[in-house]
Order: C-alpha cells, then sequence, then structure tokens
C-alpha cells in the first residue's frame, strides 16, 4: 500500500514538472502510460492531470479526464470548476457547480472569487448571498472576492454587512484582508473608513500603504494622498503609480509629471499603469513634446513586453489625439492588432475634434463594418464629428441609429451636440423645438448652452434670453453665462439691456474668471491673461503681434469693431 502510494506522488510529481515547463507533450506521455496502467482509476492522479490541462487551457482533455474518472471527489469536481473559472466558462462552471453532489467552502469561493476577477459583479453577489443560505462559514478567500465586487458595484451598504459579518463570526483579519477592505471602502468614497482600518493594522505592506495613496487621491484629498505617500517606509512602483495616478486624474497633471520625473531619479521603473497615468497628464495639458518623450521611454524599454499593451496604445491615441497630431494617432491605431471600443472610440473622437469631419466618419463606418459594438461615446464623437462638418442629415440617421440598431438610449450630451449643430446653421427653432420634445430636456445646461452660443453667433434675442433665463435658474452660479447674453444684447446695441444683465451679475457676487490663452515652448507651458504685461519677454511678444496684425491687413482682415463691449466702459466683462 505505502508502495502504491509512493508512486502515485512520484507519477504527480512528473505532472508537476509538465505544468511548471509548459510540456503538454511530456503531460500527454504521462497521461497515455496512466491508461495502460489503469493509474487514472485513481482520482489522486486523475485529478492532477485535470489540473495540468486546465493550466494548459485544455478544457476539453480536463472535461473527459473527469468524465472517465469512476470515482469523483470533491477536488474532482473543484479543480475542474475552478479551471472553467480562470479561462472565464461560467456556464460550464455553474453548471459543474449545480451537478455537485455535495459543495463545499472551496466550490463557493471559486465562483465567488472567478466572478469578481471576471467583471461579473453582481453575479459574485448572489453566489455569496447563496453560500450564506446554504449556511456555509466563510473565510479569507471569500472575503476578498465579495469585497472586491462591492468596490468595483459601489455597494457601500453591503460592503458594511459584510464587513459587519465578519466581525460578528471572528474572522480572521491577515493582511490579504485588511487591504482587501482598504481598497474597497476606498473606492466606495469612504475613506475615513478606510484610514480607520489602515491604522488598526499591526503590520502593513506596500499594498497596504498604495491602496490608501489611491483612497485618498480618489477622494480628491491630495494633500492626504502624498502625506501617506511620504511616510511609505517602502517605495515602489505601486506606490508611485497610485499618487501619480491621483494627481493626473484631479487634474493636477504638472504634479503627476514632475512626480514621474523624481520616479525615475530614484530608479524605480514604471509600469504600463504609470505610463497610462502620464501620458493622461500630457493630454489634458496639451504638452505634445513632453508626450513624445514618453513615447521614446516607452520604445527603449520595449523589450519588456508589458508596457506595450492596449491600455498603453490607447492612451497614446488619446494624448496624440488631444495634441491635434491625428498622424501619429492614426499610425498607433493601426499598430494595433486587437483594437477594443475605448481605441476606435479616441480616433473617432480625436478626427471629430480637431475638425476632420469625414474622416472621423469613416472610421465611425470601418467600426460598424468590424462588428465593434458602439457605445454612448462612440456617438458623441460620430454626433461632434457631424456638427464639425455641419452634416444635419446625417447627424440626425446617427441619431436614429442608436436606439434602433444598437440598442444605445440618447442622453442629454448627444442632444446638446444635435443643438449645437441645428444652431451653427442658423435652424435656432429646431433646436427650441428639440430641447422641448426631449425627455427632461428643458432642465438640461448643455442643451441651453449650445443654444445660448448658437443665438450670439447668429444675434436672435429672443431665443438668447429664453435660454439665458433657464441657465439662470439652472446654473445660478455661473457667471460665465450672464456675460455670454450681456453681450449679445451688446452686439444688439441693446446698451441697457446689457446694463441691466451686467447689474444681475453684480448683486449676485458673480465674477467671471478671466480667461487665458497659452502655448508650449520646450516642455514649458506659457499662459497669457488679457492684458498680461508680466512675461518676461513681452516686448518681443508686442512686436511678432504688429507684424502678425499687419499681414492680416494685407490680405484683407480688420478688426471688429461693431463688437460687444460697452460703450465708454471697462471691457474686462468681455470674453
Amino acid at each position: 500500500m505505502k508502495e502504491g502510494l509512493g508512486l502515485d506522488y512520484f507519477f504527480t510529481f512528473l505532472i508537476s514538472k509538465a505544468i511548471k515547463s509548459k510540456n503538454l507533450s511530456l503531460g500527454l506521455l504521462l497521461h497515455s502510460q496512466f491508461i495502460k496502467k489503469a493509474l487514472t482509476l485513481r482520482p489522486f492522479i486523475t485529478n492532477h492531470l485535470i489540473a495540468m490541462y486546465s493550466k494548459f487551457n485544455e478544457t476539453k482533455s480536463a472535461q473527459r479526464a473527469f468524465d472517465e474518472l469512476v470515482v469523483k471527489n470533491s477536488y474532482s469536481w473543484n479543480i475542474l470548476i475552478s479551471g472553467y473559472v480562470q479561462r472565464g466558462h461560467f456556464d460550464r462552471a455553474c453548471k459543474l457547480f449545480d451537478q455537485m453532489p455535495s459543495r463545499n467552502l472551496v466550490s463557493y469561493n471559486s465562483l465567488i472569487y472567478g466572478f469578481s476577477q471576471h467583471g461579473f459583479y453582481k453575479e459574485s453577489v448572489l453566489m455569496f448571498l447563496k453560500m450564506l443560505k446554504d449556511c456555509m462559514v466563510i473565510d479569507s478567500c471569500t472575503v476578498v472576492g465579495i469585497v472586491g465586487a462591492c468596490a468595483r458595484l459601489g455597494a457601500l451598504r453591503f460592503l458594511c454587512q459584510v464587513h459587519g459579518f465578519m466581525i460578528v463570526f471572528g474572522l480572521d483579519m491577515n493582511l490579504i484582508v485588511y487591504n482587501a477592505l482598504i481598497d474597497a471602502y476606498g473606492k466606495c468614497g469612504e475613506v475615513d473608513c478606510a484610514y480607520r482600518i489602515f491604522n488598526r493594522m499591526s503590520e502593513r505592506d506596500v499594498v497596504s500603504w498604495a491602496s490608501m495613496v489611491v483612497a485618498y487621491a480618489k477622494a480628491s484629498r491630495l494633500e492626504d494622498a502624498f502625506r501617506v505617500f511620504k511616510e511609505t517606509p517602502i517605495k515602489n512602483t505601486l506606490s508611485w503609480t497610485g499618487l501619480i495616478a491621483g494627481f493626473a486624474q484631479n487634474s493636477c497633471g504638472n504634479e503627476a509629471l514632475d512626480l514621474f520625473r523624481q520616479m525615475l531619479e530614484e530608479g524605480v521603473q514604471p509600469n504600463a499603469y504609470t505610463f497610462v497615468a502620464v501620458l493622461s497628464a500630457c493630454a489634458d495639458l496639451a504638452l505634445i513634446e513632453r508626450g513624445k518623450q514618453i513615447h521614446a521611454h516607452i520604445v527603449r524599454v520595449g523589450s519588456r513586453g508589458d508596457l506595450l499593451n492596449l491600455f498603453v496604445f490607447n492612451a497614446l491615441i488619446d494624448m496624440y489625439c488631444k495634441c491635434g497630431n491625428m498622424n501619429s494617432a492614426k499610425l498607433l491605431f493601426e499598430r494595433i492588432h486587437e483594437k477594443d471600443v475605448v481605441s476606435w472610440n479616441s480616433l473617432i473622437t480625436g478626427f471629430a475634434q480637431n475638425g476632420h469631419g469625414e474622416d472621423s466618419l469613416n472610421v465611425f463606418r470601418m467600426m460598424i463594418e468590424e462588428n465593434v459594438r458602439p457605445n454612448h461615446r462612440t456617438f458623441i464623437g460620430a454626433l461632434s464629428a457631424c456638427c464639425h462638418a455641419g452634416l444635419i442629415s446625417e447627424g440626425m440617421r446617427i441619431l436614429e441609429l442608436m436606439e434602433k440598431y444598437f440598442g444605445v438610449t440618447p442622453r442629454s450630451d448627444h442632444y446638446a451636440i444635435l443643438i449645437d449643430l441645428l444652431g451653427r446653421k442658423n435652424k435656432l427653432e429646431e433646436a427650441m423645438n428639440m430641447i422641448k420634445r426631449t425627455p427632461n430636456g428643458t432642465n438640461c445646461v448643455g442643451m441651453w448652452g449650445s443654444l445660448l452660443g448658437a443665438c450670439r453667433v447668429h444675434g436672435n434675442l429672443g431665443f438668447a434670453r429664453q435660454a439665458a433665463e433657464a441657465l439662470f435658474e439652472l446654473e445660478p452660479k455661473n457667471a460665465a453665462r450672464y456675460v455670454m447674453l450681456s453681450n449679445i444684447y451688446a452686439t444688439a446695441r441693446r446698451w441697457d439691456d446689457s446694463r441691466a444683465v451686467k447689474r444681475l451679475m453684480e448683486e449676485r457676487g458673480l465674477r467671471k474668471e478671466a480667461a487665458y490663452s497659452w502655448i508650449e515652448v520646450r516642455n514649458v507651458r506659457h499662459e497669457f491673461v488679457v492684458k498680461d504685461e508680466g512675461h518676461s519677454q513681452i516686448e518681443k511678444i508686442h512686436e511678432l503681434i504688429i507684424v502678425l496684425v499687419d499681414h492680416m491687413k494685407d490680405v484683407g482682415y480688420g478688426p471688429l469693431r461693431d463688437g460687444s463691449l460697452f460703450p465708454d466702459e471697462d471691457e474686462t466683462i468681455c470674453c
């Protein structure tokens, strides 16, 4: 008996060697020998074969080995369920789960964790509830799976219930569970709860610190995020990336890029997520030279295959699109072997925002031909393309396609783009009718804003007043709306009405922030406010402006003297 048991362990050792060396041929040879010697009748050996085939993604062979096993134990069922779960075959996994004569903790954990890891968060929660109904006792693996699902769903109340359940039943709170809870509370917006858990930990690892940094950054508490980061004993790629992404996502692109520079100076290697974050910062700031440098850095270290993944490609395309370099964006897009909807959306929107409406619509048509299912962002890009190209009929056709053929319900931002399109063509009455007949359209800031902008272009005082009054109700603190109505009146020489709007602004304590323009020169961003004389090279700038004005006059352009300024008054209100 002992000799047979020793042989079993020897054979399973050989199977493990086949898995580690990724040698399927060796595994097949072993299986054939086991069949000849009738060793496949032993669950201990066959279970290892099922595990081997699952590792090699040979699910049919794993299923066949399972089916041929006469006496199956719980491990036989669980190992095959786990194999199907790892490959995302949840229909087969659930079918096996339902057929199991006796389920145990491992059976439930495989599905709860697997659903959560593959994005089926609601299914993970339902399986957890079924587990409790069947009176199963949970462990740390259960908690990590269900807490991760709560985080993704933003299900704070259910997360608190799970946490309470753990405390009441005295579940062992190990490091992995603590880290999962910090991450979950942070993603659900309860950063103070996350910090209380963090403070109670007797032992912390780099994941604990990084999770706390990310939680604060997600809550836009950047000072707290930076404080925890500074206190982190060992800063690795995860720590740096969490802080950099936090600053980038909170519109602090310059700070994110400074942190990235410090990260490189300290010899910490960035990963794909780091590059996605810094490329996002470059895109938001339109710093194309810095973006090109980061792109070059990615190419230099491109031998690490994980850097050239789809997320990085999409971030590069987005950066080049937002910086106006559509040639580079298109070249990168064409290099992607398996494009996802984000890849298509980035290029469609990029062409649209840079004034290439026809190119944008061509990419949209290619996407449909490739059988890639568009989402609401796709249609925002396609409708924007119609808007920039002045294609009213095509815009209306795309709106009809959304719901009729793709099941995408139009949102307020889709209608706002169409109203902008109608407004550009001076079809203001049609635009007004669209606002009235759109569900909840009269309460949509974007729609009224598009109409007010069109009224300014075409000088329609009646619709302008209606749009402005609606906007004053919807966003009473937005000074820009008052300024625009005032300028519309001033352009029409309705000085009393223009002054009345200005007085209304003053009574409500509103003042529009000064607009500014900017330019990037040698990785430095230079900003200019109206009447700004503080730049170090202001004299050279004035000389160049004079030259440019002369060139404009030479080709027949002249200043707009019938403008929107109040006569004999400060022009700071106008912008």
